[in-house]
């Protein structure tokens, strides 16, 4: 049998169909897609594809279990590393990391790592197969984990592992961070994914303590010096928004993708009046930005009954940022696609609602410090978009919290925390960080690795101190 060089495609819901729904878009291999997929796995000895991943999964181990038909030892040989897979199998930028070193891609297309990923964690949860409880040493010692996302996750599972008391502290009412408030139900299920693999985190022993603000509810300092944690891992994020600081931003119907997502995502507002949030969306919306969180939020303002919705983007579809993916998936959906575009007025009517995005049209120069060509502005070429709801999706910050309450806890001119890359120390003793407080905004499993790497510095870290009392 000759090897396929196309990867098999993922079964999805129809575009007309799912432009109307918050069910999740892809719907998974068959076990017969799985197997089929697992088979052009060629089983590199090199294994250039682990070098891609940040968290090192053996890719062509777990592959092979598929092949096999092994789906717990696959799973298990996943978990060995990734605390995250069912999340992971979805959102991660494969294509421009495990994939992306597939030999596979030098003449066809990549074996698709995360959806067979994606496949094993499904199968496993299907089946009912969950964490085992972890016992504790009477004296094990305490640490704090800030922020339930992807970075605090992995160190919590990890540190778990290794015997220490992990206390985890979210500040909205659910955790999961960024996994529940930022990326959408139809790409990430909520309860039958996020809450899924974060309740077998409980199962190891982590606890969770909701609707906690460290900064105002505990300090740093007072986690370490009265609430007895031996270390601290800050990984709350970057959930600040950014926005474009033209007139009319405060506008009614103009949005950050922060809010925006938040309240339809965490807060269910796609389901009021049955969840307590509302959400206005009007007929005609535009998403400034060209990331995963413009596409995002243009799909979501769709799903919510929007008309036209618009992504006005400054560069080419070339540059891009978002994953070839979603953006196919956004096209599919009807999604316009306003490029070489750049707003530079939000307007209004006299009771302060949007009616327009004022805008001009772009063309590109040389490269800039990012490698991408730099927009620059085309004379006398100012038009309007007959728009109601302006959506800005132009990145997002560090909260500054965390980090202005905590003494010696040294930060960049961003408000970033200024942490080692290899072990996530911080200036403070004990303090670690990682994840988007420490790079900005990044992808998930970045942080995940970011995190892994701080759960075996934590742990060198606390054995020093045990040894020196």
């Amino acid at each position: 049998m000759s090897l396929s060089l196309t990867k098999h495609p993922m079964p999805e819901q129809d575009p007309k169909v799912r432009a109307k729904n918050f069910s999740e878009v892809t719907l998974g291999y068959t076990p017969e897609l799985a197997q089929a997929e697992a088979e052009r796995c060629l089983q590199c000895k090199t294994a250039p594809c682990r070098k891609g991943c940040p968290v090192e999964i053996d890719i062509p181990a777990f592959i092979k279990l598929v092949k096999e038909g092994d789906m717990n030892a696959s799973i298990a040989k996943i978990n060995e590393v990734n605390a995250l897979p069912a999340v992971c199998g979805r959102v991660c930028p494969q294509e421009e990391q495990c994939e992306k070193l597939c030999v596979l891609a030098k003449k066809g297309e990549a074996v698709a790592i995360g959806r067979l990923e994606r496949y094993v964690a499904d199968y496993s949860r299907n089946q009912g197969q969950t964490a085992t409880p972890l016992a504790y040493a009477d004296d094990a010692q305490k640490v704090a984990v800030v922020g339930s996302g992807p970075a605090g996750l992995s160190v919590a599972g990890d540190l778990a592992k290794m015997g220490y008391k992990v206390t985890m502290f979210e500040a909205l009412h659910l955790p999961g961070g960024v996994l529940m408030y930022g990326i959408p139900e139809f790409r990430l299920p909520k309860d039958e994914v996020v809450q899924a693999e974060i309740n077998n985190l409980r199962k190891l022993g982590v606890e969770i303590v909701v609707n906690a603000v460290i900064g105002s509810t505990f300090t740093v300092d007072e986690l370490m010096e009265e609430e007895g944690f031996d270390a601290v891992f800050i990984g709350t994020g970057a959930g600040l928004p950014y926005f474009m600081e033209i007139p009319g931003e405060n506008l009614n119907g103009v949005y950050s993708a922060n809010e925006f997502l938040t309240r339809c995502n965490l807060m269910k507002a796609y389901r009021f009046p049955q969840s307590g949030t509302p959400i206005h969306v009007g007929k005609r919306v535009a998403v400034v930005g060209g990331g995963n969180v413009a596409m995002d939020g243009a799909r979501t303002a769709l799903r919510l009954g929007a008309e036209h919705v618009s992504i006005v983007y400054r560069r080419s579809e070339k540059e891009l940022p978002a994953r070839l993916e979603e953006i196919h998936h956004a096209k599919e959906e009807g999604i316009d696609f306003q490029l070489l575009t750049a707003p530079t007025a939000v307007l209004g009517n006299e009771q302060g609602w949007v009616t327009g995005l004022q805008c001009v049209r772009m063309e590109l120069g040389e490269p800039d410090a990012s490698g991408r060509r730099r927009p620059i502005e085309v004379s006398d070429s100012e038009f309007v978009l007959d728009v109601d709801t302006v959506i800005i999706a132009i990145g997002q910050g560090p909260n500054p919290l965390v980090q202005s309450t905590t003494k010696g806890l040294e930060t960049n001119k961003k408000g970033n925390i200024n942490a080692h890359a290899e072990t996530g120390a911080t200036s403070k003793p004990g303090v670690f960080a990682g994840g988007d407080i420490v790079t900005g905004a990044a992808t998930v499993i970045l942080a995940m690795g970011a995190g892994k790497k701080a759960a075996v510095a934590i742990d060198q870290y606390l054995q020093e101190q045990k040894a020196s009392k």
